[in-house]
């Protein structure tokens, strides 16, 4: 498996699984604690997840938890441009993600140095965004699986195969993005994207079956309901599920763990390394 990357002339490898801290630049996303508005709050959370181990840290403007209030392009920019700029003028060696369906935001966070493009769209929501992520050239483009829009990504959840059919529209985005020259691909299946909760564990579940692409994964899964329906609890009381999740994404072949708490996900990873090792 292809596991190097080149964010903007920095390479990582993503053999050895890195974590990516999740920083919402919004008042409405499902975790309240993530969220995060003043520039002192961004700066602290910042320094926290990269003092915790955090390779990437994942910056969004736009709550894409279902029926979440639409937000301006405008708006979008507002939210994650200045976030951008402050944290890399605080930390210049940070690896930002912006976490962004729109190409115009995507592309004025890249100028400001954001160094990956994490499209939880896939492409679907802006017909540019191909285009614009690989004429940079070196900026890795996170290819997630949705169906439908925000709004109505829940009433697209049947699957004839649901594996199949998720590998085949991957394979087909994929298939795309290199017409447009784009290098460093990393897959995320999009849990709870499109997806009940059942499928959301079969999808977990058949991890391994994706490595036929070639490509790193993502896995974020972070207090997702997938986690706290299941177990009865709220989103806020979803540590320990998230962490037990983790760990079966790791056992699995994840590359990056996606989270809200960088800490636990770090020692996760520490523990199924020695795991392996033996």
């Amino acid at each position: 498996m292809t596991t190097l990357i080149n964010c903007r002339g920095k390479l990582i490898d993503l053999a050895q699984p890195r974590v990516m801290g999740i920083l919402n630049i919004t008042p409405d996303s499902f975790f309240e604690r993530s969220r995060v508005h003043t520039e002192e709050e961004i700066l602290n959370q910042a320094e926290k997840m990269l003092s915790a181990g955090a390779t990437f840290l994942d910056l969004g403007g736009h709550s894409t938890r279902p029926g979440a209030m639409p937000v301006s392009e405008e708006e979008e920019i507002k939210r994650v441009l200045p976030a951008t700029e402050i944290i890399l003028k605080h930390f210049p060696e940070a690896l930002i993600s912006i976490d962004t369906f729109r190409s115009n935001v995507a592309k004025a966070c890249v100028e400001a140095g954001a160094v990956i493009v994490n499209d939880v769209s896939g492409g679907l929501l802006d017909d540019k965004m191909y285009e614009t992520v690989a004429s940079f050239g070196d900026v890795p483009y996170i290819l997630m699986h949705m169906r439908g829009t925000i709004e109505t990504m829940t009433q697209f959840t049947h699957y004839d195969n649901l594996v199949l059919d998720v590998l085949d529209d991957l394979q087909q985005k994929v298939a795309q993005l290199r017409t447009f020259n784009q290098r460093d691909i990393i897959l995320d299946l999009g849990f709870g994207f499109a997806k009940n909760l059942d499928q959301n564990y079969e999808l977990l579940n058949h991890l391994p079956d994706f490595e036929v692409m070639n490509l790193p994964m993502l896995v974020g899964v972070s207090r997702k309901s997938m986690i706290w329906r299941k177990l009865d609890i709220l989103a806020s009381e979803a540590l320990n599920g998230t962490t037990a999740l983790n760990a079966v994404a790791l056992m699995k072949g994840a590359n990056i763990l996606r989270v809200h708490e960088v800490k636990e996900a770090i020692e996760t990873i520490r523990l199924i390394d020695a795991v392996k090792a033996r």
